[in-house]
C-alpha cells in the first residue's frame, strides 16, 4: 500500500492560502498566524506559483533587517525556487524530496497551476497511517 499525494488531497481538501507578491511580510505574517500555518504559496498572474513563503523565510529577514523587515514585500524573502510535486507522486518521494530539499511544505501543481499543498505533517500523518494498517494486516494474518 503506497498512498499517493491525491488521496491525501482528496482528504484533506484542496484549498491553499496563497498570497500576493506585492504583500507585506506583517500581511503574511499575519495571515500565517491567523491560520495557524506555517506557508504561503505566491501566486502571480493567471494563477501561476512564483514562490513559497515560510516562517522560517520571515524569521531570516527579520533577523537580517529587523523590524523594517516587516514592510518588505513578500517577492524580496521568498523562496523562488519552489519544489513542487504532482498527485501522482508517492507519499515516499514527496518525504524524501522534503529531507533532501530541507523544506517542510511542497505544492502541489497540475497542468502548471496549483492543486493544492502538502506538509511534512500530512506526509507523516500518512505513513503512520500506512504502518498502523500493515501491523493490523500482520497481525490478522499470524492469528488467522
Amino acid at each position: 500500500m503506497c498512498m499517493h499525494v491525491r488521496a491525501i488531497l482528496d482528504e484533506k481538501g484542496r484549498n491553499v492560502l496563497t498570497i500576493r507578491p506585492d504583500a507585506t511580510l506583517q500581511d503574511a505574517a499575519r495571515m500565517l498566524q491567523e491560520n495557524r500555518i506555517g506557508a504561503l504559496v505566491v501566486l502571480g498572474l493567471n494563477e501561476q506559483i512564483k514562490g513559497i513563503l515560510s516562517e522560517r523565510d520571515i524569521v531570516s529577514a527579520v533577523a537580517r533587517h529587523g523590524a523594517e523587515a516587516l514592510s518588505k514585500t513578500v517577492t524580496s524573502v521568498m523562496t523562488s525556487n519552489v519544489h513542487r510535486c504532482s498527485e501522482d507522486a508517492t507519499v515516499d518521494q514527496v518525504m524524501a524530496m522534503m529531507s533532501e530539499k530541507r523544506c517542510r511544505h511542497i505544492p502541489v501543481e497540475t497542468n502548471g497551476k496549483l492543486a493544492g499543498m502538502i506538509s511534512i505533517g500530512d506526509a507523516v500523518k500518512s505513513r503512520i497511517r500506512e504502518i498502523e494498517f500493515e501491523a493490523r494486516e500482520i497481525k490478522a494474518y499470524i492469528a488467522g
